[in-house]
């Protein structure tokens, strides 16, 4: 984390512990979009829209999240890491991406329970053994230590196929309730072995996670993870996220993603009182890498306000959709663009393919 009090959202930013710069403190977060092939293979549609959000200025580009397994497919039109085929096409995106000055990062993940068998053919499966919508049998299965052993190596060797393909880095997709985060809850991690039980326990395949892509990543590779700090229905609590924050920065990572939703909203946590998940969670740490922090950021103002609160970074997701030049108008003090709902045609300029604005209209009021 960079102690210096800095709310310049257009000003440069340098990972430390890698000495890796980018152009400036803007992140286009990691968005659904359901463009890309039924072989995992990323679509033209997909690089089309990415690139043009490098085009606009952004420090950082993330991808959608990718899964690292095929049973971990939790979309149709989501592209895959889990094949060399997937290679050539996710070259081609970066290549583009670094014409533009922007970095660019690949979000790894597995669905779990998320993963709906009638898009993998296969029963979803999780850290503990639940009813399962997404299931035909109604069930999901518990991952055995074997499947556990098999995912932990599908995350490093996609994450080898993203340094192959020319990924500046990775981020590892902890939140939203995804694998990662099933075994993190109290809820949906019941298991009374060596994963679940205590938070060492239940972080456990995390913690594997990140330390067998360390043993396979190039020193200067970007390595971060995003987590949802408060997940209530599957059992993560803010106490825990701190704490879990506090094993997670012993690893050298390069930055921890808060997925707050509304990085505005305050709450009470037992000294803190009136104080932003962001504020609460630098407040309870020191020596923290950096902070990027992501939720209902739409203005210039906005970023700025989010950066007092000590966010190194500045992630957006809704307002880039719109807006592919957002990172560059923020330069503007006063810049606050209009809000939904989007006209199609105003989407279609904004490189969005017909099937990413038919997935919006899922949005309730963001298509006209």
């Amino acid at each position: 984390m960079n102690y210096a009090k800095i709310t310049d959202p257009c000003s440069p930013y340098t990972f430390s512990r890698i000495e890796k710069k980018i152009q400036n403190r803007t992140v286009l977060a990691a968005m659904t979009n359901m463009q890309s092939h039924k072989n995992g293979v990323i679509s033209k549609s997909e690089i089309d829209w990415l690139v043009e959000r490098a085009k606009g200025g952004f420090g950082i580009i993330t991808t959608a999240a990718t899964n690292v397994s095929i049973e971990g497919k939790a979309w149709n039109g989501e592209f895959g890491t889990y094949n060399d085929m997937h290679i050539p096409n996710l070259t081609n995106l970066t290549e583009k991406i670094h014409q533009f000055k922007s970095l660019v990062i690949a979000q790894l993940f597995h669905g779990g329970i998320k993963s709906p068998q009638n898009i993998t053919g296969m029963i979803p499966i999780s850290a503990s053994a639940f009813n399962c919508e997404n299931s035909e049998t109604g069930k999901c299965r518990q991952a055995s230590i074997n499947d556990i052993q098999r995912i932990i190596k599908d995350f490093q060797n996609a994450a080898i196929r993203c340094v192959e393909s020319g990924f500046d880095g990775i981020e590892i997709h902890g939140a939203h309730g995804y694998l990662i985060s099933q075994f993190l809850g109290t809820k949906s991690n019941i298991r009374t072995d060596e994963w679940g039980g205590d938070l060492e326990n239940r972080s456990r395949f995390l913690i594997q996670i990140i330390k067998s892509i360390k043993k396979v990543v190039p020193e200067n590779f970007i390595f971060g993870i995003r987590i949802s700090p408060i997940i209530e229905n599957i059992g993560i609590n803010l106490n825990d996220t701190i704490n879990l924050i506090g094993i997670l920065k012993k690893l050298n990572l390069d930055f921890i993603h808060l997925s707050c939703w509304d990085v505005f909203s305050k709450m009470d946590f037992k000294k803190y009182k009136n104080k932003t998940l962001t504020e609460i969670i630098l407040k309870s740490h020191t020596n923290l890498p950096a902070i990027i922090s992501t939720g209902n950021v739409w203005s210039s103002l906005d970023a700025q306000r989010l950066m007092i609160q000590g966010a190194d970074l500045v992630g957006v997701a809704r307002v880039a959709i719109p807006y592919p030049f957002w990172a560059s108008d923020i330069s503007n003090q006063n810049y606050n663009p209009k809000k939904p709902p989007f006209s199609e045609d105003l989407l279609y300029k904004a490189k969005l393919s017909r099937k990413f604005i038919e997935y919006m209209k899922n949005w309730e009021g963001f298509v006209k």
